[in-house]
């Protein structure tokens, strides 16, 4: 079991983050991830940095901590070929500590480039099977072409490759997803705690780490914890269906409107109590996951690190499918 810290990049700055990124390496965590993105989901976020330039300072700032992109499109918004390269470069620069992320993308960040975002998520997953198998070619060295039906490379080269190649961690919902996360990544990236995501990945032959993030919202009280969810991350409870189709951060507030601080409850783990983190964190460890990102929304990342270190740290890298404990 690992642990790892998300870094809100919704929601903070990029100097911000990288200070946070210090901080969760001094309190233990063993990596920190961060979203790729161009919009916020909602407006009132209000920020979206480069990621890659933020997990580049973070690796200057840093010794050992492990970075993850959580996740990174390679079909869209970039080619493939710039995601090879940037995997690779940042591989270098942390000295291995780095995981790449990807998925099928969000219409929210990738329409921004105009070339259209797929209706159909069986091209979006063509699309991403493609671009894993550009990766791949770049990185197994020298120069490369590649003539798909979606995308193409001509005569490229990454120079600069790392000894050890960065571990794939393939985004996925369903058998389609788990199966390209199985055939063609290194390990799995999922948001919800279904069991049947890890299985089906299993029974495709993967074989790798899975990674999760578990919603939890750090305050002095619940209330407070629950109505900043309920401001900054009430998408969160809206499903991967409605989360990669919505255009805007406007379409998400609209989307969102009905969502009560019961609904956040039901889902976050909220407040002080460790047994409330604790058994949100039990549900992604029975479902099979074993790389667990702590995904806070409350309005104190202190705070939230600090109880972390105090209070859960060895409770949840304990757990156990089945809610024993290691």
């Amino acid at each position: 079991m690992q642990i790892g810290y998300k870094l809100a990049a919704e929601v903070f700055g990029p100097a911000e983050l990288v200070r946070q990124a210090v901080l969760a390496e001094q309190a233990g965590f063993d990596f920190v991830e961060i979203s790729d993105h161009y919009h916020p989901w909602l407006d009132n976020q209000g920020h979206s940095p480069f990621a890659w330039t933020v997990l580049g300072g973070i690796a200057a700032k840093t010794s050992r901590i492990g970075l993850a992109t959580g996740v990174t499109c390679p079909t869209v918004r970039y080619h493939p070929a710039i995601v090879a390269q940037a995997a690779a470069t940042l591989a270098l620069l942390s000295d291995g500590r780095f995981v790449l992320g990807v998925g099928s993308g969000e219409r929210l960040n990738e329409h921004v480039v105009g070339v259209g975002f797929p209706d159909a998520v069986s091209t979006r997953h063509e699309m991403l099977r493609e671009a894993l198998e550009i990766i791949r070619l770049l990185w197994s060295g020298g120069y490369r072409s590649y003539d798909g039906k979606h995308l193409r490379l001509e005569d490229a080269r990454v120079f600069d490759l790392p000894e050890e190649l960065p571990l794939i961690a393939v985004a996925a919902s369903g058998g389609a997803s788990t199966r390209i996360a199985a055939e063609l990544g290194d390990g799995l990236f999922a948001t919800e705690d279904k069991p049947e995501i890890v299985r089906q990945y299993r029974d495709a032959g993967g074989d790798g780490p899975c990674y999760a993030e578990v919603p939890m919202a750090w305050a002095p009280d619940e209330r407070t914890a629950a109505k900043a969810a309920l401001d900054t991350s009430r998408w969160a409870v809206t499903g991967w269906k409605v989360m990669s189709e919505l255009p805007n951060p406007v379409n998400f507030d609209a989307a969102t409107s009905t969502v009560r601080e019961e609904d956040i409850l039901a889902k976050f783990a909220c407040g002080t109590d460790p047994a409330r983190y604790v058994e949100v964190a039990q549900q992604f460890v029975d479902a099979g996951f074993d790389r667990l990102v702590m995904q806070n929304a409350g309005p104190d990342p202190d705070g939230f690190i600090d109880f972390y270190q105090r209070e859960l740290a060895g409770r949840i890298a304990g757990l156990k499918p089945g809610g024993g404990r290691a």
